[in-house]
């Protein structure tokens, strides 16, 4: 089986907070999962170096866009390196490659009579003396009232004109913007109205996308499906590979989605490999993002491809809700974020995957707190799983001079770790992360309880053929719940497998060979709470 996962791009325009990544990681533990049971997997993202975001950074900073870009793209590379994120290819937008082949995908829609001219009144700024792309405008949502940009409400999600905002600002000089009439191309998404209804309807009769993405485009759908603007007048990006509109760029809400198509053929040509089995109708793929990016990959990405007549519509939609921090919304105008590169610096990547799964905004918003994250990382990752495996190890290397007992396994532990097995991977191909973390530290309870029950430290004087079927159990318990939870904890569970000599790399139960333990060290170290004040003083202190 072929499975495609695409994650989403992230703007070069700053770097990556807490949010992105809540947002992003079922990406990576869908990857490490699929190549555990042996599938043709192809993840791919990239950076998004064309969107309005980096022009304006860029004139903020009196720098050209490609500083910007490269700075970021090398950050967001780094940053997803050290949380352990293996995607088969991560690229960015401001490629020859990418331009070339959304050109071609713009060619295509235009000679299937899918793009059309339209002229058309859009705001200007006359300070600027420029054409303003929805992004560059700022104003009031004409539907909930809220403020807003141009192009999507934040706060009801609905999608927006520049024209439709209320007390419009250019996002530039500040000034109201005026209008002017000017010519581009548009995508005719009302004519794949009925296409798409039927794709979201199977979507739900299928339980394949998360409730917020089914709900989100059923409405979208309701209202009627409007066409849109594939081209603007913009500084950066993908010209227009038209006569006479050579200045006019290719839109960033069409050319960004179609990175997922654009990464697939450089993995392709990269790598010398065949993409065609990632692009038919036997493949199983996932688009992974955040609740901003649902319309654009349940309406306007299938759009395209059924446009282009590309058989695999997105089957699953990954949509996390927002995530909060300290129980507020997340805001990088007012610095009030966790960013990325500051918290790798202090803390484990697996903490910080763990408790952004096991608290991910699946179904609804989750928050982020320090308190929270820290009381996690102490009572579950080092209290509940590292003990286990600690006191463990640690006990054969002092009773056992390091000799693994060998013993036939329970039974019933079996039967556990296989049920494990079953049920944790049903969850995560139904991108229910959080549940299937849930089972997983279930049975690192059970683990933790049956030690306690069995005393090893009494059987080891008293009975010792029934200390070293404990031992044997509890390692065959540790080993394969390192194992299970390799798409979660990369770290950890390799930190594991080098110490009881695993080699495993498929997703079923194992046993672990006759080995002999050295260098037994704990997996997490305690985080001391007095942290809490202190991150919570740094992240007042750091807010505009």
């Amino acid at each position: 089986m072929s499975i495609f996962i695409g994650g989403a791009w992230a703007y070069a325009n700053g770097s990556l907070h807490l949010g992105h990544i809540s947002s992003l990681l079922p990406g990576d533990i869908l990857a490490r999962y699929y190549r555990l049971k042996r599938e043709q997997v192809l993840y791919v993202s990239g950076s998004d170096c064309n969107g309005t975001p980096i022009t304006i950074r860029a004139k903020q900073e009196g720098v050209s866009p490609k500083v910007i870009t490269d700075r970021f793209h090398q950050e967001f590379v780094d940053c997803f390196t050290k949380l352990g994120f293996t995607y088969d290819t991560y690229t960015r937008t401001d490629t020859d490659h990418h331009h070339k082949i959304v050109q071609e995908i713009f060619l295509q829609l235009l000679d299937k009579g899918l793009i059309y001219k339209k002229e058309i009144e859009q705001t200007y700024c006359e300070t600027c003396s420029q054409f303003l792309p929805e992004r560059y405008v700022e104003g009031i949502c004409p539907v909930c009232k809220e403020p807003s940009r141009g192009d999507q409400c934040d706060h009801c999600s609905t999608i927006l004109e520049p024209l439709e905002l209320l007390n419009s600002r250019c996002k530039i000089c500040g000034h109201p913007p005026t209008t002017r009439f000017t010519e581009h191309f548009y995508f005719s998404l009302s004519s794949l109205q009925d296409q798409l209804e039927n794709y979201v309807q199977h979507a739900e009769n299928n339980k394949l996308w998360r409730d917020n993405a089914i709900s989100l485009s059923k409405r979208y759908l309701k209202e009627g499906l409007q066409d849109r603007a594939v081209s603007r007048d913009l500084p950066i990006g993908v010209s227009v590979p038209v006569a006479g509109f050579e200045e006019k760029k290719i839109y960033v809400w069409i050319e960004a989605v179609s990175g997922y198509y654009t990464a697939s053929k450089l993995w392709a040509k990269e790598t010398g490999k065949d993409d065609s089995s990632f692009w038919n109708s036997a493949v199983t793929s996932y688009y992974v993002h955040g609740k901003d990016n649902i319309p654009f990959h349940s309406i306007i990405w299938p759009g395209i491809l059924a446009g282009l007549g590309k058989e695999p519509l997105p089957t699953h939609i990954v949509s996390n809700e927002y995530l909060t921090l300290e129980k507020k919304k997340l805001s990088t105008s007012k610095n009030w974020a966790v960013w990325v590169p500051d918290i790798l610096e202090r803390y484990d990547p697996d903490s910080i995957r763990y408790f952004l799964t096991i608290n991910a905004p699946e179904s609804r918003d989750a928050d982020f707190s320090w308190k929270e994250f820290i009381y996690s990382h102490n009572s579950e990752l080092l209290g509940a799983y590292g003990n286990f495996v600690n006191r463990t190890l640690k006990f054969i290397t002092k009773s056992f001079d390091g000799v693994i007992p060998e013993r036939a396994i329970s039974p019933a532990i079996q039967d556990k770790v296989q049920s494990l097995y079953e049920e944790t991977g049903c969850l995560i191909e139904a991108a229910s992360f959080k549940q299937a973390l849930e089972r997983v530290f279930e049975l690192v309870r059970f683990s933790n309880k049956y030690f306690d029950e069995q005393q090893p430290w009494k059987q080891v004087k008293e009975e010792s053929e029934s200390c070293g079927q404990t031992l044997a159990d509890c390692v065959y318990l540790i080993a394969n719940l390192a194992h299970i939870l390799t798409p979660f904890l990369p770290f950890s569970s390799e930190k594991v497998k080098n110490l009881l000599k695993i080699s495993e790399t498929s997703w079923k139960p194992f046993l672990v060979k006759p080995t002999v333990l050295s260098n037994v060290e704990p997996l997490f170290e305690r985080i001391d709470p007095t942290r809490i004040e202190e991150e919570l003083e740094r992240l007042n202190k750091q807010t505009v």
